[in-house]
Parts: C-alpha cells; structure tokens; sequence
C-alpha cells in the first residue's frame, strides 16, 4: 500500500489530541508522527513518544540544515515535525497521524499533496472554546488570552482543509474523523495493482 498521511489540527481547546488519541486506538497500525519542540518536557510525558524535547539550539541546527517540514514558533517555544520520520513512514507504506497547528498541517500539505488528508477540528463557538480552555485549568489566564488571539487566524486557514468536523459532540466527532480515514484508506488500497 502507498502511504498516507493524515493531518489533524484545530484551535487550542477543539479536542483534536483527543481525537486523534481515539482513532490511533481504533487503528493500532497508524504510526503517529512525533514532533519535535522546545518546550519543557511535563509531567508523564517520555522523549520520543510525546515529542522529541530539543534545546532551542538543537532544534535551530535541524532548520538550518533542512531537516524539517514544518515547524513554529507558538508561545515562546519551537515546534515542527522531522522530515526523517515522515519519509520513512511514507516509503514503508505506512499511514501516519499527525497532531499539529493549523500553519503545520498546511505546510505538509504543501510538500506532500495528495499523500496528506487534511482534517480540521472546529470548535462548536468561540465561547465553547474558551470555556474548554479555562476550564482544563492546565494554564493560566494570561496563556488561555495567547490562545484565543489565534482562533480567529485558524478558524480562516481551516478552510484550506480537505474536511472540516465540528467537535460538539466528541463521540459524533471521533466517529466521523475514524469513517474519514477508513474512506482513505480504502480508497488508497483499491488504486493499489
């Protein structure tokens, strides 16, 4: 089978991580893409699994030396995805899950075309998605603010998605993101010979 790579991203707040976490159980054989950062590593979160955690002179070395597809900065910390573990996973015929921002999917869009399905998390409201991020309680006032001054310019750029799901319903919103990829699936392995 060719590869796949499928791309999930939302708002802060949109439950795409749960999502993603959801389908990623449902299909055991999807690797999920790991990306790199330079944010402090959190309680129970393991190198490698969660992130790949770099020093921002680390991570500044992989830019300079083309080693990534995407990558932002977002509050203060770097993010992006290793070019390496994507390549791999698309020459092996795997599928692979990413969890990123909203700029990131469109940059493996962009390099990747038709090997990448992009699928954008929308919250139900604006307000909905300020509750959700006041009430994970995992920031504090002023970052929930840094959060929210981004909704606007990811709710615009969701429209460059291939799929747009609105997370109002979590189980609705796994269901549906799950029947996207087993389409896509699908769809890949008929065109195999």
């Amino acid at each position: 089978m060719k590869g796949l790579l499928i791309v999930v991203a939302a708002p802060s707040g949109s439950g795409k991580t749960t999502i993603a976490k959801a389908v990623m159980q449902r299909h055991p054989e999807i690797l999920f893409s790991v990306s790199a950062t330079t944010r402090a590593m959190r309680p129970g979160e393991t190198h490698g699994k969660d992130y790949f955690f770099l020093t921002r002179e680390e991570f500044e070395t992989r830019i300079a030396a083309n080693d990534l597809i995407e990558y932002e900065e977002i509050y203060g910390n770097l993010y992006g995805t290793l070019k390496s573990e994507v390549d791999r996973a698309l020459a092996a015929g795997r599928v692979m899950l990413f969890d990123v921002d909203v700029k990131g999917a469109l940059s493996i869009k962009r390099l990747y075309r038709d090997d990448a399905l992009l699928i954008f998390i929308a919250p139900p409201s604006v307000d909905e998605l300020r509750r959700r991020l006041e009430n994970r309680k995992t920031e504090d006032a002023a970052t929930v603010e840094r959060r929210m001054a981004r909704v606007a310019m990811e709710l615009e750029l969701g429209k460059e998605f291939d799929v747009r799901v609105v997370n109002d319903d979590l189980d609705r919103a796994v269901n549906e993101v799950n029947a996207l990829v087993n389409a896509r699936i699908a769809r890949i392995e008929q065109l195999e010979p």
